[in-house]
């Protein structure tokens, strides 16, 4: 007979927020190991990508209006 281990639970999901504040975190490029570490179990890399390359998308947006408006 082979023993079934009971199901472990899921870990729980990242929200967008949290998603986010990981995005910014790393933008900056300082970060707790313990806080990276529950960042890993908890959010989806996809939702992280995602969000790394639309806040990428606006800083870059944000930059080049700014160079608009001093030049004009």
């Amino acid at each position: 007979m082979n023993p079934q281990t009971p199901p472990s639970a899921p870990p729980p999901k990242g929200s967008i927020l949290a998603t986010v504040r990981a995005v910014l975190w790393g933008f900056l490029g300082i970060r707790r190991n313990a806080d990276y570490q529950k960042d890993i179990a908890r959010l989806n890399p996809l939702h992280v990508l995602a969000v790394g390359a639309a806040l990428g998308l606006a800083f870059v947006l944000v930059l080049i209006l700014i160079v608009l408006w001093v030049t004009s």
